[in-house]
């Protein structure tokens, strides 16, 4: 029975997006002012649809009912409850009704913060996003039905992939998610504005809130992401240029540069086609990630569905989407006029080049993704494109941009003077240096790009606190009114200082496990141990342990620098026999100066155990800035006065467009 309602609840979703769509695209062709009212009411009700489905999923999980087909495949009896309950979109099917549900709480969110004013953008932008809303509820009805029903069902299921069993499902996923659909909000605005024929900076300020927040989500589940591969996969790392993982970074690429253009857009009124077309091609990245995991063209512990039937769908709303929305760019681009002028040396035109950089960025990055699967398709050739393609590409053109950071944030709007910004820099440049050297000095005279990395993360991290002094006129006037600048400084100035000093932390720790990691392994029998530089790992047991739903050999080593203890660890080595799969589960000592990494692996009888030891320099400083870098996106979420600037111009109907506070 609670399989029907939310069968039911999700054809009812279904067909009120549909409506909503087709309602509202006539009577704004009518004129009729009752569909204003309509479009929010639609909005609130498909959310209350979708969410009523996906509790009753998540209540079939819970006791476990394995008479629905979805939940016998991806549950067992004995599985805790965390797992079953993240289990729900641990699977294709239940993956895409959790993406049903974010995509309608944003526009649930829409209906409930959008006020009074721009009633036709608004309406025509519930619209567009209901159109998708209808595609994606079609694609589970039609092709991934997650209450499908299965006769007669088994005892017990066959349970979840045990890489699957783990914590950060709970939460990688939906922030994941939240960031790539929050980007349809963004697409559905820029399709609503085509078709409105105006775009301008009042129009950039209502956007910018929806657009950080996707990005400050697709951040954090990112970085939620890539600490799941590091500490659950057992070999160490967190980012392997995985088409998946590719398939993630390229709407952040985008949605980055996204976010500049629209602060271009909103103080100088200019690059709107650019911007415009950033928001349709970042929502249009979000569709192909959706597209590589769920059409089974790749491998992949990210990948569930691989009936081409349900890729072909996919391809087909992506095709209709994003077609769609770039006719109708091509046929309305020529009102997407600029008004604002600025010089050659000027805020705006770093910010063009970051974008134009960005871009290219992006584009590197698929054709890196999609180069292999196609060569795949047309012969029988396989080829690889990984981490060596990208250290050599990638790498180098995101330093080059990084480099501009810190000069792009003390430049003036319109018109800048780039003397005087380089000799207040002087000190970040010199504290690079010497970084580099120390680099050279302390860690490898081999590495060149551990030196070059850690001059990078010193330069923008000292730029950062010298924009920010010269902003409180720090040394100029007494510590209190420094303070006191500081306190009526905007939230999105502070976003911004923020986000760009985790950015630095990133560099500093990417640098570091990147350049100066150290391996070792060998087979111990208890008792013995190993030696990585100052350290010794010695395997002191082996015991057989008993989980929830599956055996283990855990064992226990200890960790020492000079006959001192440095940590007592735990590494296991775990079966599941309902899928017959087993795992590692590393055991990790973070410092502040770098991980100690252990995994054990399949015994020997002969020679022991397998020890695995890594040492990650900086490891910890990875998640760390990831977080500075989220915080950063929501204080600039949080910019009240920007809102209410932006509230303010747009009640000033044919008024000028006000300057956000700088």
């Amino acid at each position: 029975m609670i399989a029907e309602l939310g069968q039911f609840a999700l054809i009812l979703a279904f067909v009120v997006a549909l409506f909503q769509s087709v309602a509202i695209f006539a009577g704004l062709r009518t004129g009729d002012a009752v569909v204003h009212g309509f479009a929010r009411i639609g909005a609130i009700a498909q959310f209350a649809l979708v969410l009523a489905a996906f509790a009753c999923l998540a209540w079939l999980f819970a006791v476990s009912d394995f008479s629905v087909l979805v939940v016998a495949e991806n549950s067992h009896t004995d599985k805790p409850l965390l797992y079953k309950l993240t289990g729900v979109w641990g699977n294709h099917e239940g993956s895409m009704l959790l993406w049903a549900l974010i995509l309608t709480g944003y526009t649930a969110a829409l209906a409930w913060s959008a006020g009074p004013v721009e009633a036709r953008l608004i309406s025509l932008t519930f619209a567009v996003q209901s159109l998708i809303t209808a595609a994606f509820t079609a694609f589970l009805l039609f092709t991934s039905n997650p209450f499908a029903r299965l006769w007669p069902g088994p005892e017990n299921g066959l349970d979840l992939n045990p890489l699957l069993q783990d914590p950060g499902l709970a939460s990688h996923p939906p922030m994941l998610y939240a960031g790539y659909v929050g980007f349809s909000i963004t697409f559905s605005f820029a399709v609503a504005a085509l078709l409105e024929g105006r775009v301008d900076a009042r129009w950039a300020r209502i956007v910018r809130p929806w657009a950080l927040a996707a990005w400050t989500f697709l951040t954090v589940g990112i970085a939620l992401g890539a600490s799941w591969a590091y500490y659950e996969l057992g070999w160490g790392g967190w980012w392997a240029w995985d088409p998946v993982e590719n398939a993630s970074l390229m709407p952040w690429l985008a949605g980055t540069a996204f976010i500049h253009s629209l602060r271009v857009m909103e103080k100088r009124d200019t690059l709107k086609a650019w911007t415009i077309l950033l928001a349709l091609l970042t929502f249009a990245l979000s569709m192909v990630g959706t597209f590589l995991v769920r059409s089974g063209v790749l491998t992949s512990v990210h990948a569930f569905a691989v009936d081409p039937e349900r890729g072909v769908f996919i391809l087909a709303i992506l095709i209709a989407l994003i077609g769609g929305s770039l006719l109708i760019y091509g046929l309305r681009a020529n009102l997407l006029k600029p008004t604002g002028m600025f010089s050659e040396v000027s805020r705006e035109s770093t910010l063009l080049v970051n974008n134009l950089v960005l871009a290219a960025a992006c584009a590197l990055v698929f054709f890196g993704t999609f180069y292999p699967l196609f060569i795949t398709t047309v012969s029988d050739e396989t080829v690889t494109v990984g981490a060596p393609f990208y250290n050599q590409t990638f790498n180098p053109m995101m330093g080059a941009l990084l480099v501009l950071v810190p000069i792009s944030g003390m430049l003036a709007w319109k018109r800048g003077k780039l003397l005087p910004v380089l000799k207040d820099l002087a000190p970040a440049g010199l504290a690079a240096l010497a970084g580099a050297l120390a680099a050279f000095w302390i860690a490898d005279r081999s590495l060149v790009a551990g030196a070059l990395g850690t001059a990078l993360a010193i330069w923008i991290a000292v730029g950062v606190l010298i924009d920010l002094g010269k902003r409180f006129k720090l040394g100029q006037i007494p510590v209190a009114a420094s303070l006191a600048r500081a306190a009526r400084l905007p939230l999105g100035i502070w976003g911004m200082s923020v986000a760009h000093f985790g950015l630095a932390i990133m560099v500093f720790a990417i640098t570091g496990v990147s350049a100066w990691k150290q391996e070792t392994s060998s087979f111990l029998m208890p008792g013995q141990h190993l030696d990585i530089r100052e350290l010794t790992v010695t395997l002191d047991r082996v015991e057989q342990v008993e989980g929830a739903n599956y055996v283990a050999e855990r064992g226990y080593l200890t960790v020492r620098r000079d006959q001192r203890l440095v940590a007592n660890l735990t590494a296991e080595r775990r079966l599941y026999p309902v899928r017959g799969m087993s795992t590692t589960e590393s055991a990790i000592h973070a410092r502040a100066t770098g991980d100690v990494y252990v995994t054990i692996g399949q015994p020997s009888p002969e020679h022991g155990w397998p020890v695995h030891v890594y040492l990650y320099p900086f490891a910890v400083w990875l998640w760390i800035g990831s977080g500075v870098l989220g915080l950063g996106g929501l204080l600039s979420i949080s910019d009240r006065g920007r809102r209410a600037l932006g509230a303010k111009s747009m009640n000033k109907a044919g008024a000028g467009v006000a300057e956000p506070a700088e």
